[in-house]
C-alpha cells in the first residue's frame, strides 16, 4: 500500500504517523500551573536531540477546541518541567493523565498519583516512576500550520531508582532498560511493554 499524505486531513495524517512510527517513548511531564497545582500529561512526540549541552524535544500540539495546551503555558510561563518515564505498571495512570480537563486542574490528583521531592529541582517527581529528567526551557520553534510547538529542554538533573542502575564491563554506569519496564506509544489507544533485548555489537 502506498499512502499519498497530500491527500489526508491532518486528523488522518496523524493518525497515520503514529501507526507507523513505532514504538515512540512516552513522555510523561510534570508543568506547574499558576495555582501551584501540578499538570501531568504524556506525549509521544518526544526524543534526545543533543547531548552538549544535554538536551531532550517535545512536540506539543492543541487542545481539541485549539487553545495552548497547560503543559505548553506552564513550561513557557515558569521555564520548568520534569520528564518521566513511566513503567509498565503505570499505563493506566498515563492514560487516565491524557484526558482534557479544566485549566488549573490537576491530573496528579485526579488520577491519585503520589508525588515526591526530586533532589536539586523546584519541582516534585512522580512517584514510583523510574527514570525522571528536571528540565529547564533551553528554546521554542513553531512548525506547521496551526502551528506545533518544538520545546527544547535542556536537562538539568537525572533520577534513575537505583533498581535500575548496574555496572557495565568497563566498570561505567549502566541503566537496565528491563528494570526500567519503559512504555512504549504505538497506533490508537495501544501500547507496548518491554520485550526481548538484542545485544549486536557495533
Amino acid at each position: 500500500m502506498d499512502i499519498d499524505f497530500s491527500k489526508l486531513s491532518a486528523n488522518q495524517a496523524y493518525f497515520t504517523m503514529t501507526q507507523a512510527i513505532l514504538p515512540r517513548p512516552v513522555a510523561w511531564v510534570l508543568s506547574e500551573h499558576a495555582n501551584g497545582e501540578y499538570n501531568l500529561a504524556p506525549f509521544s512526540y518526544f526524543s534526545a536531540v543533543c547531548s552538549d549541552p544535554p538536551m531532550i524535544m517535545l512536540s506539543i500540539g492543541h487542545k481539541p477546541d485549539g487553545s495552548l495546551k497547560d503543559t505548553y503555558r506552564n513550561i513557557l510561563e515558569r521555564n520548568h518541567f520534569v520528564v518521566h518515564l513511566a513503567h509498565s505498571g503505570q499505563a493506566e495512570a498515563v492514560t487516565r493523565t491524557a484526558r482534557p480537563v479544566p485549566e488549573g486542574e490537576s491530573e496528579v490528583l485526579l488520577a491519585g498519583l503520589d508525588l515526591e521531592p526530586f533532589t536539586n529541582s523546584s519541582l516534585p517527581r512522580v512517584k514510583g516512576a523510574r527514570i525522571a529528567m528536571d528540565c529547564e526551557l533551553y528554546e521554542v520553534k513553531e512548525i506547521g500550520n496551526k502551528p506545533q510547538f518544538l520545546v527544547f529542554g535542556l536537562v538539568k538533573h537525572l533520577y534513575v531508582d537505583d533498581s535500575a542502575v548496574t555496572t557495565d564491563a568497563k566498570g561505567r554506569m549502566k541503566i537496565a532498560a528491563d528494570k526500567v519496564d519503559p512504555l512504549g506509544r504505538l497506533g490508537g489507544s495501544e501500547y507496548v511493554t518491554f520485550g526481548d533485548i538484542l545485544n549486536i555489537p557495533r
